[in-house]
């Protein structure tokens, strides 16, 4: 960092808020869990700035000051980094908002969060879930065969620390960004055991990871079961791989089950849909700011002709919500479990032209039958809470019960 150089301070602290305000955004096409990447392109209207620009002087003249104290009293000025400066501002300022689904990524953070969503990534190999609330966040399950799996780790565990830094109450986003890494290289996590009150460091070695987002088997009586654990680009052509796959063990009945599901690709859960439902059902729709609807559609005639009873818990947030919600509102499953997390907002995350992006809440989305569940959550048709310490799983027991009744076994 140059010294004394208040021109040099001047020009990087305004283009530090020139790019935060006026920069060109990318369009991206997709979705990402109940996120929404916008299709077109999109650019930060001129005219906002100009209201602004009494407020922003003021800004860019304390951050000079603030700058000037930084180079005349901070001892280790040399050592400071400006791009980081710059970053922590942009993020500071998206935080701001006060809103805890909108945030700033970094462009590493973002290129990570692109790549996640491929269902294909460097990483240890494990579903992780954060409570909104309390920020904690808690492995939802290990992959079978995966390095988390081999480090010991198991479900319920909390993380607690990623290469030493805290990061409960951190984004969910940035996290995993931190975990993943080139393949070979290894990440050293710190988590916590509730059953044992015991906190665990491990080095975890990353290894390239498809993420197995469908689990399959055939119960008794020709059950079919399919659990989707999240929803990534690869979970289309999963689900119907393992209903074309019980379908040919002579499925006469299915459940689906979404219990800690934490949402993911809105494409991928209406890809679900659209291999569950006939061609031309209103699936989900979103309305933002300005009243604008955008409706999404079944698209083929391919459907899953057996009962149907859906499993969902608290922890059933999101895109698993648009599908529960979904198939609720056409009666064509039975939702079993307990109510869902309820989160009924979209976010629309822009790309910026460096590489970084914005991740903003701007609509809320809906159920066929124009139900908004943010906040409430989707109630099921027959409520069985979990008791952890009775044997079998209660829920699951009264969905096949269900069915089978259907099915009249």
């Amino acid at each position: 960092m140059r010294k004394h150089d208040k021109h040099f301070y001047k020009g990087f602290i305004s283009g530090i808020l020139v790019c935060a305000l006026l920069i060109g955004v990318l369009a991206l096409s997709g979705c990402l869990g109940g996120f929404k990447l916008p299709v077109g392109g999109v650019t930060v209207p001129s005219q906002n700035s100009q209201e602004l620009s009494g407020d922003f002087k003021e800004i860019e003249e304390k951050l000079i000051k603030i700058q000037n104290m930084i180079d005349l009293y901070y001892l280790a000025d040399e050592e400071i980094d400006p791009a980081a400066l710059a970053e922590g501002i942009y993020k500071g300022y998206v935080d701001a908002i006060g809103e805890k689904y909108s945030t700033y990524y970094s462009a590493e953070e973002y290129a990570d969060v692109m790549q996640s969503m491929s269902g294909t990534y460097s990483g240890i190999g494990a579903l992780l879930t954060q409570n909104i609330e309390t920020g904690v966040i808690t492995i939802v399950r290990p992959f079978a065969g995966s390095p988390s799996e081999e480090a010991g780790m198991l479900k319920d565990d909390v993380l607690s620390k990623v290469e030493g830094q805290e990061v409960t109450g951190e984004d969910l986003t940035e996290v995993v960004a931190r975990i993943k890494g080139d393949e070979g290289t290894t990440v050293e996590i710190e988590y916590y055991r509730p059953s044992e009150d015991k906190y665990y460091t491990v080095q975890v070695e990353r290894r390239s990871i498809e993420v197995p987002t469908v689990e399959a088997e055939m119960l008794e009586d020709n059950i079919g079961y399919i659990s989707i654990l999240e929803f990534e680009e690869v979970t289309g052509e999963q689900f119907a791989k393992a209903v074309d796959d019980l379908s040919s063990q002579g499925m006469q009945a299915l459940v689906l089950d979404l219990r800690d599901n934490p949402g993911g690709l809105v494409d991928a859960s209406t890809q679900v849909l659209d291999r569950i439902l006939p061609k031309d059902k209103l699936l989900v729709y979103t309305i933002d700011k300005n009243q604008t609807k955008e409706e999404e559609f079944s698209r083929d005639d391919d459907v899953i002709d057996v009962p149907i009873a859906v499993l969902t818990n608290d922890n059933t947030a999101s895109a698993s919500e648009i599908v529960s919600g979904c198939l609720q509102d056409y009666d064509r499953a039975t939702l079993v479990g307990e109510t869902t997390f309820g989160k009924g907002i979209v976010q629309y995350v822009i790309g910026l032209e460096d590489g970084s992006a914005v991740k903003l809440t701007g609509a809320k989305y809906y159920t066929p039958e124009g139900r908004n569940i943010h906040g409430t959550g989707i109630a099921p048709d027959v409520e069985v809470e979990l008791d952890n310490e009775a044997e079998g799983d209660e829920q699951l027991n009264k969905a096949v019960e269900i069915l089978l009744e259907e099915t009249g076994k």
